[in-house]
């Protein structure tokens, strides 16, 4: 059967049985696996065609055994009708639950034969293979509706003959690369190599060790003196950490390993790809994030399973990237909440990368100037609940060059209010202080960012006489006002409309923004510092493809005296010549009611703050201006002393006193339908079969009323959710097993809604 043929084999007599995890959602209830028969065996990770009702789909291959099958026949009676193609879906393929032996059909069930298998390619890995079932079973989602989502769309659509020729292409640009290498020398090209501080060289001696441990053909006396662990890595901004993952994938790739490097967001790529090919010109670096393109995509993820790629770099898909000689995981920034994935399978690509490097004993380094309150009670010495600390601690608390960290000035506004009065504190977005702060950075040849966590112009438009504000009429938000094409514009579901000439409710041509955001700062500051160049960058700016790369590249060159921009701006980027960075509207998040909001500002702002003063001979006069209603918050305190540890104990304290995690852990039950009270009444029912199943398990398991969403309607669809808590990882995940497998029962009738998923561990509530 190779790779030319698509048509169906005749099988007969004794035959193999393969069980292929297809893409069915876990609500199909028709199990993890089909089954079809094959004339040979298969391994376990293979990539197979196989029929699916009147689709060919690709599959993965989960077991194969020996067994006499008869030949599958096509239902002459089966018709056309949609149910006839929708039972042949299950009764064809031979449905089993979820590879489960006692489920072997019997010999004389007719099997489906797989259409072809995809021999170009090596079958999955075996740690590979478990890293799938671990969070397949942990996030409640199906092995076959995972197994085909971490997957490379294209790699899901194509067949044997159109992968060859992907295969042919990647040989030719690997044969290209080559080439170039062989005409330039090594010495020329390779980066030169920073000197180490004594805190990076006590931190790699302690790693380096470890690795050599793991080193193929490390000795076993070695071997048992070190067990490879997950590493907290907490360095201030500035320390040097990413010269350390640097040096760590020096030694990783000398033994003729892979190394993983995670990074939160797709801007982050561009910076650090183009590092790590200046270190490793010899060496291949491959990018995974959802900002390629389908074809990039694929062929960088087979350079990774082939084993041609030594390094890849990549957002939170990467975790499930095949890497057949993985010797090292890197998760920079790994407090930030965009390593938890919002769609679909709802995992966490920094929890992800743990498990992995326990799977296939190799060490785990998660980075962050600013870590998790999870992570960092992890790392505890003390130990976590009673239990020793599962990560190993290590801190460079000081920067390069023993720079200083920048001095913290909080902007009393309620203060500046009394002293220049109510009119000129509202006409003005930008406090007078801050704005001569700016001109004086800008007369000394410095720049300095302005972060507002705010696209757009305004955030709403409103009538000054009736009261009319620009909502979105799909959705329970506000349109925003972009000045630049003159559009309300849905952040939420993307509905976009011209400005109204006038009030649509009373007719009134008088209407105003209402608030700030990048777009009006910008516009601003070119009135108050004419001569300035000053760059704006957020989602807006940046959609062009290749518009972040450029624009990054003029901040880095000196093109740009002053920054605007959106958190996208606070953390990873490298600015040598900013010496002031000013954060507005932080007070914002001070009173939200998620209990993660502190976590999340004080990590904002140490970020945001990292960037000013990164050049040691600017450091010492570096700012960070902070506005603020609140001077004598206890988080801006902290901020000012740049005490994390101090913050994150009073936090750790709060949580424990609440119950919240760390300690105690969480699920969210999300619903979504066209109408509100279709949605409640599922969780209604939902709640009830929990209650039932707490109760029969007798395992600790608080169950919330069902409430709407923070963000109630989006394009028209009602969302609503359920809190499921318990003090023990263990005791919830047994209650989700049993309650998960019965969920789908309570989707009918009045009840039914269009989309419901279980979150683990949700990121926001």
């Amino acid at each position: 059967m190779g790779n030319e043929s698509t048509s169906t084999p005749q099988i007969g007599g004794c035959a193999w049985v393969l069980d292929v995890l297809v893409p069915l959602p876990r609500h199909v209830e028709i199990g993890a696996c089909l089954s079809y028969s094959s004339p040979d065996s298969l391994p376990v990770g293979c990539l197979v065609r196989v029929p699916l009702g009147r689709r060919t789909v690709t599959g993965l291959v989960w077991a194969s055994r020996q067994t006499v099958s008869t030949p599958y026949m096509e239902n002459p009676g089966a018709g056309d009708a949609p149910a006839a193609a929708a039972a042949a879906d299950v009764a064809n393929a031979g449905a089993t639950p979820a590879c489960d032996e006692a489920a072997t059909p019997p010999a004389e069930m007719a099997l489906r034969p797989i259409a072809e298998v995809l021999e170009a390619l090596p079958p999955l890995s075996h740690h590979w293979c478990r890293l799938l079932e671990f969070a397949s079973g942990y996030y409640q989602r199906e092995l076959g509706e995972l197994a085909l989502a971490v997957l490379p769309p294209e790699l899901r659509q194509i067949d044997g003959t159109q992968l060859q020729r992907r295969l042919k292409r990647l040989d030719k640009s690997t044969a290209k690369r080559s080439a170039q290498l062989a005409e330039a020398s090594a010495d020329t090209l390779a980066e030169a190599q920073p000197q180490l501080s004594a805190e990076q060289t006590t931190v790699l001696q302690v790693l380096q060790d470890e690795l050599r441990a793991c080193a193929p053909g490390a000795s076993a006396e070695v071997a048992s003196r070190v067990t490879p662990r997950t590493t907290l890595l907490h360095g201030v901004t500035g320390s040097g950490k990413t010269e350390v993952y640097l040096r760590l994938a020096e030694q990783v790739l000398a033994s003729g390993r892979q190394a993983l490097v995670l990074v939160p967001e797709i801007n982050l790529t561009p910076q650090l790809e183009e590092r790590l090919q200046a270190r490793f010109p010899n060496r291949r670096v491959v990018a995974l994030h959802s900002g390629l393109t389908p074809a990039q995509r694929l062929q960088n993820w087979l350079a990774a399973h082939l084993g041609q790629a030594d390094l890849v770099l990549g957002t939170r898909m990467a975790v499930f990237a095949s890497l057949p000689r993985l010797g090292l995981i890197v998760v920079d920034e790994e407090h930030d909440p965009s390593y938890k994935q919002q769609e679909g399978a709802r995992y966490s690509a920094r929890d992800l990368a743990v498990y992995r490097g326990r799977l296939e004993n190799l060490p785990v380094i998660l980075g962050s100037a600013t870590p998790s309150l999870e992570s960092w009670c992890n790392a505890d010495p003390a130990g976590f609940e009673g239990a020793p600390a599962r990560y190993r601690l290590l801190a460079m608390p000081t920067r390069i060059g023993a720079g200083a960290l920048p001095s913290v000035r909080l902007l009393d506004l309620a203060a500046l209010r009394d002293r220049l009065g109510k009119k000129q504190m509202h006409d003005s977005l930008l406090p007078p202080p801050l704005v001569d702060a700016l001109k004086s950075r800008l007369d000394a040849g410095e720049q300095s960012l302005v972060l507002l966590n705010r696209r757009g112009y305004a955030p709403v438009l409103h009538c000054t006489s009736c009261g009319w504000k620009s909502a979105c009429s799909a959705c329970s938000a506000w349109r925003v006002f972009h000045k630049s094409d003159r559009s309300l514009r849905c952040h939420h579901c993307g509905f976009a409309e011209a400005v109204p000439r006038a009030c649509p409710q009373c007719g009134d041509p008088d209407i105003q923004p209402m608030g700030r955001g990048t777009e009006r700062i910008e516009e601003q500051l070119t009135g108050l510092l004419p001569g300035a160049r000053i760059g704006r960058i957020d989602a807006d700016t940046t959609r062009a493809s290749g518009s972040l790369v450029t624009q990054l590249a003029a901040a880095h060159a000196g093109e740009v005296d002053l920054l605007v921009g959106t958190q996208m701006l606070a953390k990873g980027h490298d600015f040598r010549r900013v010496t002031l960075v000013a954060v507005l509207n932080a007070d914002s998040a001070l009173f939200s009611a998620d209990f993660r909001a502190p976590e999340r500002l004080f990590a904002l702002l140490m970020q945001a703050g990292g960037r000013a003063g990164r050049d040691a001979t600017r450091a010492a006069h570096s700012e960070v201006w902070l506005p603020t209603w609140y001077p004598k918050h206890p988080i801006y305190a902290a901020i000012k002393a740049h005490d994390y540890a101090a913050f994150a104990a009073s936090q750790i304290a709060e949580r424990q006193g609440a119950g919240l995690p760390p300690f105690s852990h969480l699920a969210l039950l999300r619903a979504e339908a066209r109408d509100a009270d279709q949605a409640m009444a599922f969780l209604d029912a939902a709640s009830e079969l929990a209650n039932q199943v707490a109760q029969g398990l007798g395992t600790d398991v608080l169950i919330y009323p069902p409430v709407p969403a923070a963000l109630r309607r989006v394009a028209n669809v009602e969302r609503a959710q359920m809190l499921i808590e318990s003090p023990r990882r263990a005791w919830l995940q047994q209650f989700l097993r049993q309650w998960c497998r019965q969920l789908g029962a309570c989707n009918t009738g009045r009840q039914r809604v269009l989309r419901w998923a279980v979150d683990v561990d949700p990121a926001s509530i």
